[in-house]
């Protein structure tokens, strides 16, 4: 009797101990081995410091970047020369002289003065522990449910523990070194950088003095200076210029601060020592527990909004690196969720209010001059990066961004001015911390002036999620003026007497692929829906705040003009004014299809045609690209209702990185390759597309689940309308249903199920909710093709239910 009991006894505490590990688990990354590159690192942030963390056990490095450190200093690179040229051009494209266009642009229409100023890293923190080879019991980890990082190992038979944060509320980095016996913590301590001026001691105090490089013409102006403190239990500390050297402690805690100069894109006047020092010395006053009991809660306030799960199965149980190499069998559910949550992870860590936004790289880059320069880059990646910023319930975490564009909209006011002779404020597809307008790259890529249009999509989506008017009264000047802008360049097309966008680009594509290759072009499909976006987003933002009356007529005026979508000879929906797709066309951007996800000119229900040109250029265009691409293709299968091709693009997503583009490296980081965080940021809005719509009159529930997560739920995404969002589901229909009402007003639902309950009122006519306006758009014009545009949807059924703001409401279920 006794054996039996101790038997199962000893059962109950081994499925108790797995229940705990794989609970931190399920939000941890984690390895068994240090990182051998960059790709492996695990990173930390609090949207003004970044961290890589490398875990060797001898020699820790921690790669650093301070948010506004980069090359260069106050600048705009606008072209005084341009106007004339831009006239030329727009003349050749109205003669459909293409080549010549695009021969004037390539010779007059370039970079003036430099393509904007690289992102750099702030240097490395290296910890020496001397001796430490041939280690047992290894185990590095990144948790991202507390935003805390640890290495833990065995030496000589003591077990080491390295824990590290970034604290959010006192903006320092902070490493606690422990041994399980007294006196093992013997170390040394230094910090090494390619910009490094000048280091000193004070007061024990590592102090490097450091400037951000030259770069195209431009000299070098943020200074910046970082601080390296730490605190014993026991044991000695000496200090000299090569680093800090610690011997025989208990415990040491290293206290790390980093300021610049930079005050905003146009002043550079701050003190950064005394900003340094002032940090530090507020953060030292505070123990350890205590900076990190802050930390994780301020953190938490975010993290914790959202809570999704599709299944787990004993393939979580694996190491990370090993976890992405098997995704693709399908056994391994709960990683797509990891991925999801690692993706708000990371806009948490990179962009805060008071931060700069999240650029290619988020806040992470470990060059002088990475990869794009880890600029931002408006041709999709800066907005792809706060895709899941309103629906997946981070909604302040924007505020970067739209401090960014309000400073863009003053810096374009002379792009639009001197470039195109236009009122208002516009910029080309990249940009800066000194938020230049003009063209980079080239005229292949960069003569694309529609930035504004796609920014400004961005404040009224926040407008639509949280219904603030205080908000959109503030921003309203800068979406005026954006759309003013495109009132005074948009040209006549004599042929349909159709208004265009002239000169620009279908981002980074040609539609002749020659001995010239030609991209400039007037009337790209993404500019039309651009433009058309805006002028119907600022008139209905003018009627919202009862404004400008006549301008808001005006742009309706204007709207009509634009040209409408068109179906080519292939079924596809056209990329150009003229139907020069390739069915063979496998590249990587789709902007024509920038009016199914993230706009919303493309409904199944309203315009079934249109919908399945969308889903042939889809077909066309092929499934395996760049990450990012691969990110942005999930979130256009959810949109076109196809949970499981979606989810195809997920398994295509994360998987290793190999020769035929994008992947995911061991340490999660999306690739395009190389590391473009924007395909991270996209997975994570294409899981919530696929649980949640929210953009065609309705709010759609599980509009695009795949069979793998036949059995899940998911609490927190939030819809337009400020409704927040709970739901179980088994059998891919809800079993359990709760929605809280932050604004009120009618919630319109659209459900793959019949339902009851007295709440439910089946609906008819035009939702009532001022936030679910349905966007009409022209009479598409569709060319003969001999394809089958016909759409089959599943049967869903509309249900009304009447809130009140503050309320909540159980609709499905007990």
């Amino acid at each position: 009797m006794t054996s039996h009991y101790l038997k199962f006894a000893a059962v109950c505490i081994l499925l108790c101990y797995s229940a705990t590990v794989f609970a931190q688990r399920k939000n941890t990354l984690w390895y068994n081995k240090p990182a051998a590159n960059w790709n492996e690192a695990l990173p930390m942030g609090n949207g003004h410091i970044g961290a890589m963390v490398f875990g060797d056990a001898q020699l820790e490095r921690l790669q650093l970047n301070e948010s506004t450190i980069w090359a260069g200093g106050p600048n705009n690179n606008v072209d005084s020369a341009a106007r004339p040229y831009i006239d030329e051009v727009r003349a050749l494209l109205a003669q459909k002289k293409y080549v010549e266009a695009q021969l004037v642009a390539n010779k007059q229409l370039g970079p003036k003065g430099n393509s904007g100023m690289p992102y750099q890293l702030a240097g490395n923190l290296y910890i020496n522990f001397p001796g430490h080879q041939n280690t047992d019991e290894y185990k590095r980890d990144l948790n991202i449910e507390n935003a805390t990082a640890s290495v833990t190992y065995v030496y000589n038979g003591v077990k080491y523990k390295r824990e590290y944060f970034t604290s959010f509320t006192d903006n320092v980095l902070m490493v606690r070194l422990t041994a399980d016996k007294p006196k093992m913590i013997t170390c040394n301590i230094a910090f090494q950088s390619p910009l490094s001026k000048n280091k000193e001691v004070v007061n024990g105090d590592l102090i490097l003095s450091g400037l951000s490089s030259d770069h195209e013409n431009q000299k070098g102006r943020v200074k910046f200076n970082v601080i390296t403190r730490v605190k014993l239990a026991a044991g000695s500390l000496t200090a000299d210029t090569s680093g800090i050297k610690v011997t025989r402690a208990d415990t040491a805690i290293i206290y790390l601060s980093i300021a610049t100069n930079f005050v905003n894109y146009h002043d550079i006047s701050a003190d950064p020592l005394s900003r340094a020092k002032a940090i530090i010395n507020n953060a030292y006053k505070t123990s350890y527990a205590a900076l990190l009991a802050k930390h994780i809660t301020f953190y938490q306030k975010y993290y914790n909004r959202v809570k999704l799960n599709v299944g787990t199965t004993t393939a979580a149980e694996a190491t990370t690196d090993l976890r992405i190499k098997n995704f693709a069998q399908g056994n391994d559910p709960q990683l797509a969720e990891l991925y999801f949550q690692f993706g708000r992870y990371l806009l948490i860590s990179s962009s805060q209010p008071g931060s700069q936004p999240a650029n290619l790289q988020g806040i992470w880059n470990g060059d002088l001059k990475g990869a794009w320069d880890s600029k931002y880059t408006v041709n999709i990646n800066t907005e792809m990066n706060y895709w899941p910023s309103e629906v997946t319930q981070l909604p302040e975490l924007s505020t970067p961004l739209f401090n960014m564009i309000k400073d863009l909209s003053v810096t374009g006011k002379e792009t639009a001015r001197v470039m195109y002779g236009a009122r208002g404020w516009s910029m080309h597809h990249n940009t800066d911390i000194w938020r230049m307008t003009g063209v980079v790259d080239g005229a292949f890529w960069g003569l694309w002036p529609t930035g504004n249009a796609w920014l400004c999509q961005h404040i009224w989506e926040h407008y639509l999620y949280t219904g603030d008017k205080e908000f959109l009264k503030k921003y309203y000047p800068v979406m005026k003026d954006a759309a003013t802008y495109f009132i005074d360049v948009l040209q006549e097309d004599k042929e349909h007497n159709w208004l265009v966008v002239s000169p620009s680009v279908s981002p980074e594509h040609e539609y002749i692929n020659g001995k010239t290759q030609v991209s400039v072009t007037a009337g790209a499909t993404m500019d039309n829906q651009l433009v058309y976006g805006l002028f119907n987003l600022v008139a209905n933002a003018a009627a919202d705040l009862k404004v400008d009356n006549a301008f808001r007529d005006s742009l309706l005026n204007y709207r009509k003009r634009l040209p409408p979508m068109q179906v080519g000879q292939y079924g596809q929906l056209q990329e150009w004014l003229e139907d020069l797709d390739s069915p063979t066309d496998n590249h990587r951007h789709v902007s024509h299809l920038y009016g199914l996800f993230p706009g919303s000119q493309i409904s199944p229900f309203r315009n079934p045609q249109l919908f399945a040109a969308a889903k042939n250029s889809m077909l066309y265009r092929g499934d395996v690209s760049t990450g990012w691409s691969m990110a942005w293709k999930i979130n256009l299968w959810a949109r076109l209702l196809n949970g499981n091709h979606a989810y195809k693009l997920i398994t295509d997503q994360i998987a290793p990185v190999t020769g035929r583009g994008g992947g995911t490296y061991p340490n999660l980081f999306d690739a395009h390759p190389p590391f473009q965080i924007d395909g991270n940021f996209g997975c994570t809005s294409g899981i919530a597309e696929m649980l949640l719509q929210s953009h065609d009159g309705f709010i759609y529930l599980l509009p695009a689940l795949p069979d793998v997560w036949n059995k899940g739920s998911v609490k927190g995404l939030v819809a337009r309308g400020g409704f927040v969002v709970d739901m179980d589901w088994d059998e891919g229909k809800l079993t359990h249903l709760v929605i809280h009402s932050k604004v009120g007003g009618n919630l319109r639902l659209r459900l793959n199920q019949t339902a009851t309950g007295s709440q439910l009122k089946k609906a008819s006519g035009k939702n009532s909710n001022p936030f679910y306006d349905i966007t009409s758009i022209p009479e598409p014009v569709i060319k003969p093709s001999g394809k089958d545009l016909s759409v089959n949807l599943a049967e869903s059924s509309l249900y009304d239910v009447k809130t009140e703001k503050g309320k909540t409401y159980k609709l499905i279920g007990k």
